[in-house]
């Protein structure tokens, strides 16, 4: 009988082979992403002490406003959460990070997230 695995179970796999190689620091943090069905989560995380240093997500009240305003659809709201994490770290005088897709396709949302955060400056 064939085995079936399902989505979900694939992506925590994927998951697992990426947190294998990589890994923040207090020098290089680590920049990960979770996508959920409506909104994106951005988080900038210290592995060696176990900090989350830094959050942003659709549903910061800042980018919330934006998004309702302009009535932008998901791939821009990704964006603006980059933008939005990347010039917090900028702030905090956080330059590089190393980037954990999570498990997800580098495409869409990930991928717009990701040059967001490249533009406002942050090097990936």
């Amino acid at each position: 009988m064939i085995k079936l695995i399902s989505r979900a179970k694939k992506k925590d796999i994927r998951h697992k082979r990426i947190r294998k190689k990589l890994s923040g620091t207090s020098e290089v943090p680590r920049l990960s992403v979770y996508k959920s069905i409506q909104n994106i989560y951005a988080q900038i995380i210290d592995d060696k002490t176990g900090n989350t240093l830094i959050a942003a997500s659709t549903l910061t009240p800042e980018i919330t406003s934006l998004v309702k305003k302009d009535k932008l659809n998901k791939v821009a709201a990704a964006k603006l959460v980059g933008n939005r994490i990347a010039s917090v770290c900028i702030e905090k005088n956080i330059s590089k990070v190393c980037f954990d897709r999570g498990g997800f396709p580098y495409t869409g949302r990930i991928k717009s997230l990701a040059e967001g955060a490249r533009e406002s400056g942050l090097k990936l």
